[in-house]
């Protein structure tokens, strides 16, 4: 019997959404982006929904795109899709991350409102060093986070760095123990899903049309130049 990839659960307003591909690490495959992507469509649909949270099964939170799953044409635009979602939700988004969070994992994290990390995370951007471009609005959410000088060093490098350096570089706004992290990101979401819904929605909408309002183009630029390079590597390998 084929595990679900992911694990709804509503709670006090509070949808958790749990990656669960814990022997793969949470390593993103169409089937969990895809459950991924109608979830978050889901909670927008139902007032029952106020928050969302969104958590890892097993040793990691989620080791980035899975190498091992056969490469599409959806894998792209169902990555690109899950990015949008989570930030046209009218609803708050919080990220519990904890072990490895990589690649579209981080991408994905730093589209959420608010993030938590147990003091065992551990971040990397690899993608230069795989001849592939990021995701995820990536290119603007890093650097509105971190700045362009950082978010450049972070995504050429592809460096490991731990959760206290995410703290202090603005893509984390609390680290705890790895044995407190679920009980503080559920107290954290709670404390989002008591907002007024109205309030939540303001808030939310009017710093990402101020302080995102590239993200769209974020997007569109990210698909561009991983067209560009594929079609480097296809002219490079047909010579």
């Amino acid at each position: 019997m084929t595990q679900a990839p992911l694990l709804t659960a509503v709670d006090h307003g509070v949808m958790t959404l749990t990656l669960h591909r814990p022997d793969k690490l949470n390593a993103i495959d169409n089937a969990l982006a895809e459950a991924l992507l109608e979830a978050i469509e889901a909670a927008g649909c139902d007032d029952a929904v106020r928050a969302v949270r969104v958590r890892g099964e097993g040793r990691a939170f989620c080791a980035g795109r899975d190498v091992g799953a056969p490469p599409t044409e959806r894998d792209l635009v169902l990555v690109q899709a899950v990015a949008s979602a989570l930030v046209r939700l009218d609803k708050p988004v919080l990220f519990a991350v904890h072990g490895w969070t990589l690649g579209a994992g981080l991408e994905w994290m730093l589209d959420a409102d608010i993030v938590i990390a147990a003091s065992d995370a551990r971040f990397r951007l690899p993608e230069a060093s795989l001849g592939v471009f990021v995701t995820g609005g990536l290119s603007a959410t890093l650097a509105a986070c971190a700045g362009v000088a950082r978010a450049k060093a972070l995504t050429l490098l592809g460096e490991t760095f731990g959760a206290d350096e995410a703290r202090a570089w603005g893509l984390v706004w609390r680290v705890v123990a790895p044995g407190e992290l679920d009980v503080a990101s559920m107290q954290m979401a709670r404390q989002l899903a008591a907002l007024a819904p109205a309030v939540a929605r303001q808030f939310k909408r009017v710093f990402h049309e101020v302080g995102l309002a590239n993200f769209d183009a974020a997007i569109a630029r990210e698909n561009a130049a991983h067209a560009a390079l594929a079609a480097a590597g296809a002219a490079a390998d047909s010579r």
